[in-house]
């Protein structure tokens, strides 16, 4: 009986011994995440005091740049719990939904909203591990939903909290993706316009979805031929007014949407501008008779620019330059020919039913022969993502060959 008393006591020390540790390891966890606070944003985390305020700095940034495209401002603090390490921290400090999205390398955003009629608020709080862009992403939703009461569907939700990482500034209209996310989409098949919009999608899918729907939110929002529509889009969706869809918006403009979304993933870089790339769907076309000649001014900055000829195949034109560019501010020019590597080179390329041909060398004169029907459009050779800086224009014209 004596022994089994001993045994008992003994059994009981360890409980409590055990118990004492876990309740001293989770007061030394907790005493590691502590609360930084600034205008729009409380959060708690396991980031140093330096780190904070630098992600502060930058949420606070963010927040101001959507909500000046968005036309409102924020509703109300924005509550954050960000993950650096997770062994700091314990299950029972968030949601198991939010555990499972920040364990797993991710965030979630939680937005509850109440009605009463017409008359709503609501209040969101993020959970999100502490990378580079992930807090960012996660407090465009939080914005997004006491704003408007909802992000919108997937493909817009999650392309333009892709945005409101990357933007660097409010008239900034430059890609500034990460890299390897620049690489994969280069070298994965291309997804149809369709299936990025398509309803049955659901959110926290992969990182790769994600900037599938960033490309077409980057190309809608900043490329000249749709911007104007997109904003009132955006608004709509996430007010949730009825009968607004991208397809009501832009359905009459889907192929020329998605032959422009085709060319931005085949050509982007870091420093690409989808809006000085913004196709010429404008322009008349028409065909050279006789001696008549076409003139036409190609800028250095611009991407593929309408000639204004309709050529037909196997016929033979010929052209002649007058001006000259740089390839970068205040840089050397040069004629049509462009330098000794080549760029700077007058280039065309025929359109012809959304699909391009290879393009071909011009120049300075010369003549060429049509390989198929279609539009000519020429530019100044350059690195896509590097144009931007270029200067000046030249004068083309075009007529056909004796």
């Amino acid at each position: 009986m004596r022994t089994k008393l001993i045994a008992l006591l003994i059994c009981e020390l360890i409980f409590w011994n055990c118990l004492n540790q876990s309740t001293i390891l989770a007061q030394e966890r907790a005493s590691q995440i502590r609360e930084s606070r600034s205008k729009n944003f409380v959060m708690r985390s396991d980031l140093s005091a330096e780190e904070s305020q630098e992600l502060l700095k930058r949420l606070e940034t963010m927040l101001d740049l959507v909500s000046k495209y968005w036309g409102k401002k924020n509703a109300g603090i924005i509550e954050m719990y960000v993950v650096k390490d997770l062994s700091v921290w314990s299950p029972d400090m968030m949601p198991a939904n939010a555990w499972q999205s920040v364990s797993t390398g991710g965030g979630l955003t939680i937005t509850q909203k109440r009605s009463l009629g017409r008359v709503w608020q609501a209040k969101a709080v993020v959970y999100a591990i502490a990378d580079r862009g992930t807090p960012q992403h996660e407090a465009v939703h939080a914005y997004c939903g006491q704003a408007f009461g909802s992000t919108g569907p997937v493909w817009y939700s999650e392309g333009m909290a892709e945005i409101g990482k990357y933007w660097a500034g409010p008239d900034d209209k430059t890609v500034h993706c990460d890299p390897y996310v620049i690489k994969y989409l280069k070298t994965s098949p291309y997804k149809p316009l369709q299936e990025l919009v398509d309803r049955d999608q659901f959110t926290g899918d992969s990182w790769q979805n994600y900037a599938w729907r960033w490309t077409l939110c980057h190309l809608l929002g900043f490329n000249e031929n749709y911007s104007q529509r997109f904003k009132p889009l955006g608004l709509a969706l996430m007010s949730e007014q009825p009968r607004i869809s991208f397809a009501a918006v832009y359905g009459t403009m889907a192929k020329e949407i998605e032959f422009e979304h085709k060319m931005f993933v085949e050509n982007m870089d870091v420093g690409y501008r989808v809006d000085l790339c913004s196709w010429d769907w404008r322009t008349k076309f028409q065909p050279l008779r006789g001696s008549r000649a076409s003139s036409v001014k190609i800028k250095a900055d611009h991407g593929w620019q309408a000639s204004r000829l309709e050529v037909t195949a196997g016929e033979r034109y010929s052209y002649s330059t007058n001006g000259e560019w740089t390839l970068e501010e205040d840089g050397e020019e040069f004629t049509a020919d462009g330098n000794d590597t080549g760029d700077g080179r007058l280039i065309g390329v025929i359109f012809n039913d959304y699909e391009l041909t290879k393009p071909f060398e011009l120049g300075t004169d010369g003549t060429f022969e049509a390989e198929c029907d279609g539009k000519l459009y020429v530019r100044c050779r350059e690195d896509w993502s590097k144009i931007a800086d270029n200067e000046g224009t030249i004068t083309l014209k075009l007529q056909a060959a004796r």
